[in-house]
């Protein structure tokens, strides 16, 4: 058997650190203390060749359980639908009704932050109701 390794997310975007801020919202991530000797990240950012910064930001789980996020800035903009997704899960262990009216919280708290809401995926006897949702820069993810 294998090693167990931990992973990372990785984001291509335009705005790596907007990005990285809203995700750490969803999920109650941190951002991660700045590099030894800089007081801040952003102390840090302007340390690098200007071509260099704004390139990248991450957030971490700050219970270290959770994958280490980092969003990388790219020059092309978002195209097709997403390959990976991301699923919030908020409404695990419920069914039904209930279900649906947490999902429908949560929705509308990220709505709040800049997300925006695409479909709901009703129950179908197979699955359990899901809210097809997209970031602040277009990347689909689900609240399960």
């Amino acid at each position: 058997m294998g090693a167990i390794r931990k992973v990372q997310v990785t984001f291509d975007c335009a705005e790596p650190e907007r990005v990285a801020r809203f995700w750490c919202e969803v999920l109650g991530y941190v951002v991660p203390p700045a590099p030894e000797g800089f007081a801040t990240w952003g102390d840090f950012d302007r340390s690098l060749p200007a071509d260099r910064q704004g390139t990248a930001f991450a957030c971490v789980d700050p219970t270290g359980e959770g994958p280490r996020l980092f969003f990388q800035r790219v020059p092309e903009g978002k195209v097709v639908k997403n390959r990976v997704h991301l699923d919030v899960r908020v409404g695990t262990g419920l069914v039904g009704e209930e279900r649906l009216a947490v999902l429908e919280a949560e929705c509308a708290r990220l709505v709040a932050l800049g997300a925006v809401r695409q479909r709901v995926l009703v129950a179908d006897g197979f699955e359990e109701s899901t809210i097809v949702m997209q970031d602040v820069e277009g990347n689909e993810f689900c609240l399960d």
